[in-house]
């Protein structure tokens, strides 16, 4: 008697008609295509958004160390692989920062234009102060010059009076105009024209002749941000790069790690440890960006919140590691102090080097 089957529609290769899944490669036999089945199939597998999130979710954010402490002993399947949670997480995370970036760029472009119109007018009003100076220093000087015989005074030295005064004038004009630093008046008159090449613009804002190259990609930039002014631009780069930084902070965290607990297993377990770590501060941080966009809680609230955070690392440690209080205690000090005052900062230069790079 011949056996009921049908062919995969994945694989092609037959199996028995009773079967729910193909036994070759796991597809849903007689899978029908529906919108759910297609949202479901989308999430899943770029977020691996299945039953293992929600069993891992509450562990995270109550059981410090915990899921960090039963991937290496082996259950990996049992919860969400830290390497997918990372990523859904963050994908979250930075996706709700990016809507409040959005307003701080626009703000930002907003106030930098109001401070612009400002000081020009404010440069305009000196201007016509200092001619105004100008003409009173002449009024001043019409009757010395016209009676210089009978007050006694050279011509020499009344030449030098009126130089003094027309200086000091001069002077300050210059010392209440906020300017670029090179001449922006040649610079105005190269652009006017045209027809110049970008080099004599460069060299105009002082650029040397022997520049290299990322000195004159630094010079590139600067007049495309001199002649756009838009630094909400470069704000938005600079928030977009921040996930690059994070995939490059991350295994630097667990290096410190690594070298904190050096006999304390591979540099892969203290890896998974930073997976699940860093998960949790994502995610509490953008409960706290909902919170804060629902109902603006006071900033000594938002300041407790944070320093959890360190609170949830040392107990985690403590866990993890199986160590006492006061080792975990001086330890995740030592890793968060290295991470915060050398790494962090010297990521955000380069991310904001970055940024205006590639603005």
């Amino acid at each position: 008697m011949q056996e009921d089957k049908q062919a995969c529609q994945n694989c092609d290769r037959a199996f028995k008609r009773s079967f729910k899944f193909c036994p070759h490669c796991g597809q849903k036999s007689n899978d029908q295509l529906t919108l759910g089945v297609l949202f479901y199939n989308t999430i899943s597998n770029y977020f691996s958004f299945d039953a293992r999130f929600f069993k891992s979710f509450i562990p995270l954010m109550i059981k410090p160390g915990y899921l960090a402490r039963k991937f290496i002993e082996g259950r990996r399947l049992l919860f969400l692989h830290p390497a997918n949670l990372y990523l859904f997480v963050s994908v979250v995370f930075f996706f709700i920062l990016s809507l409040e970036t959005k307003d701080q760029a626009g703000k930002l472009d907003s106030e930098f234009s109001d401070t612009t119109d400002a000081v020009a007018a404010i440069s305009d009003s000196i201007e016509n102060e200092v001619e105004l100076d100008s003409v009173k220093i002449n009024q001043f000087m019409d009757p010395i010059k016209k009676n210089k015989d009978l007050i006694g005074i050279k011509a020499n030295e009344i030449q030098q009076i009126d130089s003094i005064f027309k200086n000091s004038a001069k002077k300050s004009k210059q010392k209440n105009n906020i300017n670029f630093d090179f001449d922006q008046d040649k610079v105005d008159s190269l652009l006017a024209l045209n027809t110049v090449k970008d080099a004599e613009v460069y060299k105009a804002m002082g650029m040397s002749d022997d520049a290299g190259a990322l000195k004159r990609k630094f010079y590139a930039q600067m007049l495309k941000f001199y002649k756009n002014q838009k630094p909400g631009a470069i704000l938005n780069l600079f928030y977009d790069s921040i996930p690059i930084a994070m995939f490059i902070l991350l295994p630097i965290f667990a290096l410190i790690l690594k070298l904190l607990y050096f006999r304390k297993g591979t540099f892969t377990h203290h890896l998974v440890f930073s997976f699940y770590y860093f998960s949790f501060l994502f995610t509490s941080f953008s409960m706290l960006f909902i919170i804060n966009y629902i109902y603006d809680i006071p900033d000594w609230m938002d300041l407790i919140i944070v320093l959890s955070t360190f609170i949830y690392l040392l107990l985690a440690v403590k866990r993890f590691y199986r160590q006492g209080y006061f080792l975990s205690f001086i330890k995740s000090s030592v890793a968060t102090f290295l991470f915060l005052i050398l790494v962090l900062p010297l990521a955000a230069g380069l991310v904001a080097f970055s940024a205006f790079m590639l603005y």
